[in-house]
């Protein structure tokens, strides 16, 4: 396992970070415990959660587990999803996040969060207000750094501009989805972490399981993401991503590789992406993905991967002026 800095902070974190997503959810606290386990194992020092994941047990069970090693890891919570029915337990006001980032670090047993994610943007709260909640839990030492997941690339360079501005902490990391069929994440929000020197912690690189080849346009298993969760099969449902799913699937076979550990490892070798998140039901589909550490990606075979699917249109749509 490598180590790679966390954007400018200067700190360092596993080149895969885990995604407790599945703990009370599709692994028991039982499971959970051994994939823990295993990645601390393989030498993953990076986790990432949320409060909204199996609607905080995924934090309880976490924190658990974390007890004895809190120190050596690096922590990663999120805010802004809906938490309950209550119409004020969602978002990223000044009021949500102050109750929230404590509920979170009483279910992790921490006094404080390495990260803490701005979970998705909310346009009903002004982003100076957010930014300030933030900068005063950076001041009272409960959060190290402030983060943005699911932002586009404008709201990620509104948010740093206010930072710089008003002299808020800014943020540090950020959380795109990106994998082989999703791809939108290269066209301006990759560019922009790396012009800001902003660390990327990607999710979803085997694209909700689509890229493990066990999903096909004729061939949906009746049991997994796409079955037990409506949002997957919507999100993958393009006939694009089956034709582009099918000739990885071949090149992975190729080349005598899982499919899953090289999803990874082409997102992993991005050179905007710090670590990929990977997350994992059972230790089988956990060792896949941890097995992209192993594989010997050069520019040459990841370019040559990139090729089995459609890139991004440029941002500026000008297709004349790119330089090949």
């Amino acid at each position: 396992m490598e180590y790679r800095s966390l954007g400018r902070t200067g700190v360092q974190v596993s080149q895969l970070c885990f995604g407790t997503m599945s703990f009370g959810a599709e692994a028991d606290e039982a499971m959970a415990a051994k994939m823990f386990h295993r990645c601390r194992e393989a030498g993953i020092n990076f986790f990432d959660c949320a409060d909204v994941y199996s609607d905080g047990r995924a934090e309880t069970i976490l924190g658990g587990l974390i007890s004895q090693c809190r120190d050596k890891l690096v922590l990663v919570s999120k805010v802004g999803a809906p938490m309950g029915k209550d119409v004020r337990a969602q978002g990223l006001s000044r009021r949500h996040i102050m109750q929230s980032v404590e509920a979170s670090l009483r279910r992790l047993q921490t006094d404080h969060l390495d990260l803490y994610f701005a979970h998705r943007f909310d346009g009903r709260t002004a982003i100076e207000h957010t930014l300030r909640a933030f900068d005063d839990l950076v001041s009272d030492g409960k959060i190290l750094y402030p983060a943005a997941s699911n932002w586009a690339a404008w709201q990620i360079a509104t948010a740093l501009g206010v930072s710089r501005s008003e002299g808020l902490a800014r943020f540090e990391c950020i959380q795109p989805m990106y994998n082989l069929v999703k791809r939108q994440a290269e066209a301006e929000i990759l560019p922009l972490a790396q012009a800001e020197n902003l660390a990327v912690i990607s999710y979803s690189p085997l694209g909700g399981g689509m890229l493990t080849g066990k999903y096909t346009k004729d061939r949906k298993p009746k049991a997994g993401r796409f079955a037990d969760r409506e949002m997957y099969a919507r999100r993958y449902s393009l006939p694009s991503y089956y034709e582009t799913t099918a000739r990885f699937s071949g090149h992975a076979g190729d080349r005598g590789v899982d499919p899953a550990s090289l999803a990874v490892a082409w997102v992993m070798h991005h050179p905007a992406i710090t670590a990929p998140i990977i997350g994992a039901r059972n230790l089988e589909q956990l060792e896949a993905s941890l097995a992209a550490v192993d594989l010997a990606m050069t520019p040459a075979w990841r370019e040559e991967i990139s090729a089995l699917s459609p890139a991004p249109t440029p941002a500026t749509d000008r297709l004349e002026e790119i330089i090949t």
